[in-house]
């Protein structure tokens, strides 16, 4: 019997989502960091900022930024470790990818730019002091598996950063979801003109684990010590939790 799993509200083959998310990447990529920023109105930057902040990363450490796409957290977390460390940027989209590497490159940072997926990391174990994987975590396929993956890679004692949409505060709930499936529909039309991708951006979040559900997962993965952070009213949390 096939495996099926989620693609926004549509059920696939467990085997083809990674190809149809790639398709969705590859659409909207030269306008993605535009489209974050009309869809947010500007509060993924700091959003992802915090989570840099957050992520209680030195000079001289070695980070791992898993689905980092158009590499802006990578730039952010690049310029704390500093020379002396390293930032490794990852991505399965190799459209997404290519963009973050030449905005590496623009930053002045030269760091390795990898195409691998986050189930199966091509990295030694114990090897990184921290991880981190934002808006990447609710298009895996084994949300599970992944993170099994990105405990592996981190030593004892570093730790992960997961920053992703969540459930927000429920006043505001009806009329954020009236945003979510008429608005960005509307804007991914507009500006690259593909509604279906971000009609699929909308679904996802709505079936990605809220907070404590993805606390748990975290937890069941290995790590210990996991907290979270709701920022704007939760329609985004950053959780974080450490390996011992």
């Amino acid at each position: 019997m096939t495996k099926t799993t989620d693609f926004g509200f549509k059920t696939v083959p467990e085997d083809e989502k990674a190809k149809r998310v790639a398709g969705v990447f590859t659409s909207v990529a030269m306008r993605y960091d535009v489209m974050n920023d009309l869809m947010s109105g500007g509060l993924h930057r700091w959003w992802k900022r915090f989570a840099a902040e957050m992520s209680g990363v030195k000079s001289g450490e070695r980070v791992l930024d898993v689905a980092g796409g158009t590499a802006d957290v990578a730039v952010l977390l690049a310029r704390r470790v500093g020379a002396g460390g390293q930032v490794v940027l990852t991505d399965i989209n190799a459209a997404m990818l290519a963009i973050g590497r030449d905005r590496l490159l623009d930053s002045g940072i030269v760091a390795p730019a990898v195409q691998c997926d986050a189930e199966r990391l091509p990295f030694p174990g114990d090897h990184f002091d921290c991880v981190s994987v934002a808006f990447g975590l609710r298009n895996m396929t084994h949300k599970d598996v992944a993170l099994k993956e990105m405990l592996r890679v981190l030593r004892p004692g570093g730790r992960l950063l997961v920053l992703e949409f969540s459930r927000v505060w429920k006043p505001l709930a009806p009329l954020y979801e009236a945003y979510s499936f008429k608005v960005l529909p509307f804007m991914g039309k507009l500006v690259v003109n593909d509604a279906d991708s971000y009609r699929y951006l909308a679904e996802s979040i709505r079936l990605h684990p809220g907070q404590e559900q993805l606390k748990r997962m975290i937890e069941d993965a290995g790590f210990e010590r996991v907290d979270y952070y709701n920022l704007s009213a939760g329609i985004v949390a950053l959780h974080r939790g450490y390996k011992f």
